[in-house]
Order: structure tokens, then sequence, then C-alpha cells
């Protein structure tokens, strides 16, 4: 006996919903992530948050008390803005010299040595080899290599180009170039990702439609890196701007290269003022949390939020 089929015009009733399984797993899943970012980062949040409207307490050194002072917002800014613009000037700086840098490497590592897998690994090991070395470490031994005694300045003073009382250390240029160079792994990584994903037939229609090198670069090749052209800036410029060690006298800069966050440590560490610390961590997470979504934005690639 044949079951009979509705009449035409007519849909079967539906069933019942299926029950949705395995809810609860993805729940338990995401639970150790939660509670990592709440613990980790939105009660320090908060807890900074709150203090740089504190009020320091004139009867004890580095103490304060809790309270809603908005002049603490207002006297960084019109103390720190100097320090605010030349941080940001040289995180530009740094991201633009990483990406002049660090496409061409990840292009030749991604188009042009993609089948030669040995090759392309012990590049790709040598680009995070400086990874196996202390932050630190790496831009102390730069301090070596530009100070008045070293290799570079004795040879620039040798041919004429820098004079005996010149220096590169204490300077902007000593700064940015030692972002740069710390920074450059950061940019070179994400270029890599999106250049090996790049098919290469792209690259050989455009010479099949009479596009010369040039023209197929800006108009096939960059366009279709351009994720990682715009995760590696990101992940160069946010942490540049907000480095305190290039910029130190104890390593690449001098008084006229402080940054941001030289001001930040020496306020939490040594001045200690607690309020005005925060409220300019405050201030830079917001700076760069807007200049980065209006970046991301005009970039077309709003999915990277």
């Amino acid at each position: 006996m044949t079951a009979l089929a509705p009449p035409t015009g007519q849909t079967a009733p539906a069933g019942p919903a299926p029950k949705r399984r395995g809810g609860w797993i993805a729940a338990v899943l995401l639970l150790p992530g939660l509670l990592y970012l709440a613990l980790f980062f939105l009660v320090p949040f908060v807890s900074l948050l709150i203090t740089s409207f504190g009020v320091n307490d004139p009867t004890e050194y580095g103490s304060f008390y809790y309270g809603f002072q908005w002049q603490n917002y207002v006297d960084v800014i019109t103390e720190y803005w100097p320090q605010f613009l030349r941080s940001f000037w040289y995180a530009l700086l740094a991201t633009v010299f990483a990406l002049l840098i660090g496409y061409p490497i990840a292009y030749f590592i991604g188009v042009r040595v993609r089948e030669r897998k040995m090759l392309r690994n012990l590049l790709l090991v040598l680009v995070i080899a400086p990874f196996f070395i202390s932050f630190l470490l790496r831009t102390l031994a730069w301090k070596q290599i530009l100070s008045d005694e070293g290799p570079v300045v004795g040879a620039l003073q040798f041919i004429g180009l820098m004079g005996p009382q010149d220096h590169i250390t204490g300077t902007g240029f000593a700064v940015v170039f030692g972002l740069t160079y710390n920074f450059i792994p950061f940019m070179t990584l994400p270029l890599f990702t999106s250049l090996d994903r790049l098919d290469k037939r792209l690259i050989e229609a455009g010479g099949d439609l009479y596009a010369g090198p040039a023209t197929t670069f800006f108009k096939v090749t960059f366009p279709l890196s351009l994720p990682g052209v715009v995760s590696g800036t990101l992940l160069t410029f946010i942490p540049a701007a907000g480095d305190y060690v290039n910029a130190s006298q104890s390593f690449l800069g001098g008084p006229s290269t402080t940054m941001i966050g030289n001001v930040i440590q020496s306020k939490f560490l040594i001045t200690v003022n607690y309020p005005q610390a925060a409220a300019l961590s405050i201030l830079l997470m917001a700076v760069i949390l807007v200049v980065v979504s209006l970046y991301i934005r005009r970039a077309g690639t709003e999915d990277l939020l």
C-alpha cells in the first residue's frame, strides 16, 4: 500500500523541529576562554578605569583615594600631548618602513620560492629567528652597534657623513630604527600568509592580458594581499605606539625622544602617580582603538574587527 501524496498546492505538515544538540558542549568549551578574558582583561581594565579618576593623597607619597576627578584626563592631555603625537608618528614611520621591508621578503618566500620547500622553510626560520633572543637583548645589542664607539658611527665619520659631535643613539632615527627592526617579523608573517595563498595563475593572467609587472602587482597582487597588509600593519602599529623600551634613555632613545609609554612607565614606577598613569593608559587605548577602527573601515576589511 503506497502513501498518497498531498493534494497539489498543499504542503505536508512539518514535523517537530529537531532538538538542538551539543549547545551545552559549546558553552562549556567557551567558558574557559570567557573566564580568562574576564579575569585577565575585563577586571584589570575596570580597575584601571576606576584608578584613572582617583585623587592623589597629598599626605602620603604614592597614595590616592577613589573619586571621580575628570581633571586627571585634562591634565595629562595638556601636559603630554607632544609625547602622544611623537608616539603615533614614530609608530607610523616604523609601520611604513616595516611594510616596505617586509613585503618584498614575504613576496619572495610566498610566491617566488613557494615550490622550493626547503628554501622556503629556511627563509621562514630566518624571519622568526630574532624571536629566539629576548626583545631587550636585541635592542641592547643595537645600542652597542649604533653607539658613538660602535662600527656604524665610526664608518660614517670616516667617510665624512657624520661629524665628531654627531650621534645616532638618543635620536628619533635610532628609535624608529629599533621599532622597525623589532617588529618586522610581525609584519612579514601575515603578509606571507596572504601571499602564500595567492593563486599564481592570476598573476600569469595579468601578463597574458599585456599588463606589465608593475601594473600586475598594483592591480592583482597587492589588492589580493590586502588582508595581510592590514593584519601586519595592525600588529606593528599597535605595540609600536605603546612601546617604551626603544625610546628609553637606557636603550636607543634620549630626552627628546620620549614616547607616551615612557611617561606611563615613569608614572607607575618612578614618580608614582597612579591616577595620571591610568588616565594616560586609557587615553592611549582609546585613541588606538579609534585609529584602528577608522583604518580598517577605510581599507574595506571590516571583517577583521
